[in-house]
């Protein structure tokens, strides 16, 4: 009880006054900081002295030092006034140049390679203060718990049906291709459906057991099943198996070519006719109004739209 009493008496005034005071270790200091006169910032401190049960500020020779336990609440007040600011600044608004708000994108790497280094850097950029969090979609993570719990801001990511519950913001569709190693023989020879279905593939992990990726559920709507001889929970780790030996990787054209060059792989036109890969942001309706979300969602659909042109 005596600890709710004292609580109760603890308002944000307060916490700023006592965070002023121990950084600037100076009464009349502080007073002219917080545009308040000395006798206020006086009695505010006899406040929190008499609430901590410690001096708080204590004379050495001409100047004013902290005491151990005023030491220890400098971040954490600090911690208090930084909470409080992020409490109601979106709803003011969203200044990127002092936000310093933390921007969590959950998203899986079939992306093009230079997606979300491009979102970082530009996040690091135009909104400096603002820490960055990419988080796996993996098999064993609940993207849409994470949304509406508020853990992650957007999932990104190419889905053939989205959920019709979220929020979704097309970013771009990419034609369905094949890479293979350049030795491997249907560069010499090519290839027709037959072939192509019995060659060695390489394919994503499923996100969930039992599950079936875009290329595999298509086959499935057409009566065909490929020969899948390896699997890679790794998706940008998958070129570079491609490269050294003759599985065959079928998926969007726009991370195919971010490849040729830089691996000796080729990228051939898929035998099957395939539906365009679609890649999404999703989002929940708790952040729809957010201004510091919709700035992100517009840097994500910026960088998405980049990209296409590059």
């Amino acid at each position: 009880m005596r600890d709710q009493y004292l609580f109760d008496k603890i308002d944000l005034h307060l916490i700023r006054v006592l965070h002023t005071v121990l950084i600037e270790r100076s009464v009349s200091k502080a007073a002219i900081r917080l545009g308040m006169h000395q006798p206020a910032v006086s009695a505010a401190l006899k406040r929190l002295r008499d609430l901590s049960g410690d001096p708080l500020l204590v004379r050495s020779g001409v100047s004013m030092l902290p005491t151990d336990t005023a030491l220890r609440m400098v971040e954490p007040a600090a911690k208090i006034l930084r909470s409080a600011e992020a409490l109601f600044s979106d709803a003011r608004g969203f200044d990127p140049r002092t936000a310093t708000r933390t921007f969590r994108v959950m998203a899986n790497d079939y992306l093009d390679p230079l997606f979300l280094p491009r979102l970082v850097a530009h996040i690091k950029s135009e909104a400096p203060l603002c820490p960055i969090e990419v988080l796996p979609l993996s098999a064993d993570v609940h993207y849409e718990a994470h949304l509406a719990q508020g853990d992650v801001d957007l999932v990104i990511a190419n889905w053939p049906k989205p959920p019709d519950d979220l929020h979704l913001g097309r970013l771009f569709s990419d034609e369905v291709v094949c890479m293979v190693s350049n030795d491997h023989p249907v560069v010499r020879r090519g290839w027709d459906v037959d072939g192509w279905l019995a060659a060695e593939h390489i394919a994503p992990t499923p996100t969930f057991p039992g599950a079936k990726g875009v290329i595999d559920i298509q086959l499935d709507e057409m009566g065909l099943t490929r020969n899948i001889a390896a699997r890679c929970a790794h998706f940008s780790l998958i070129p570079d198996m491609v490269a050294s030996s003759l599985l065959v990787l079928t998926t969007g054209q726009q991370f195919c070519q971010r490849f040729v060059g830089r691996l000796p792989v080729t990228v051939l036109p898929c035998p099957l006719e395939f539906q365009p890969l679609n890649y999404y942001q999703l989002w929940h309706s708790r952040s729809h109004h957010s201004a510091a979300a919709i700035w992100l969602r517009s840097s994500v659909r910026n960088i998405a739209e980049s990209l296409r042109k590059a």
